[in-house]
């Protein structure tokens, strides 16, 4: 599926492969472009944000250890970090009781997942699900990050990064089990 500038035609395209799949839609579901790196919201087929975001900076790839990021048919498996302070850093997907405003800035060179976490799995089996390709063990999220003046460019190591407090936004709109569609 290619990317689109307009979210409502980019819509159309997620039902569009949803029809051809036999897969009936969320009322929240994701669109993310790898290309214009920016995710979109939808309910019951509203737009209701676009997000500017951060995905990888190797090319996307749905194989295990590319640090690219995986494309097609996702859904939000896990929610993680609900009720952490904004900026928390999170590692192996626990809060480790720091936010990165308190790091030295020789620290904060390194990209952080912070704020929140929603954890990918893929649902195309051989593409983004199973053996060498599984999004899920590959640890693709959307979350935030200390990197946030570089949104807009890929910056990631596969994931899909956003503003800390437009993830909290996120987080708190979308129920797990929402379709997320990552085109590139």
């Amino acid at each position: 599926m290619p990317p689109t500038a307009h979210p409502l035609a980019a819509l159309a395209r997620f039902h569009r492969e949803l029809d051809a799949r036999g897969l009936t839609a969320t009322a929240d579901m994701l669109y993310a472009s790898v290309p214009e790196q920016r995710l979109h919201h939808f309910r019951n087929g509203v737009l209701l944000a676009s997000y500017d975001i951060s995905s990888g900076r190797l090319p996307p790839s749905c194989v295990e250890n590319s640090n690219g990021t995986p494309d097609g048919l996702h859904c939000i498996a896990n929610k993680i970090g609900d009720g952490a302070p904004l900026g928390m850093i999170f590692k192996s997907r626990l809060p480790i009781g720091k936010v990165y405003s308190d790091l030295e800035p020789a620290d904060n060179i390194r990209n952080y997942v912070t704020t929140r976490i929603l954890r990918l799995r893929g649902l195309e089996p051989g593409k983004n699900s199973g053996p060498g390709c599984d999004t899920y063990d590959r640890f693709i999220y959307i979350h935030g990050t200390n990197h946030e003046h570089l949104i807009g460019t890929p910056d990631t190591h596969g994931c899909l990064a956003m503003r800390n407090a437009e993830v909290i936004q996120l987080f708190n709109e979308v129920p797990e089990g929402s379709l997320v569609w990552i085109a590139v």
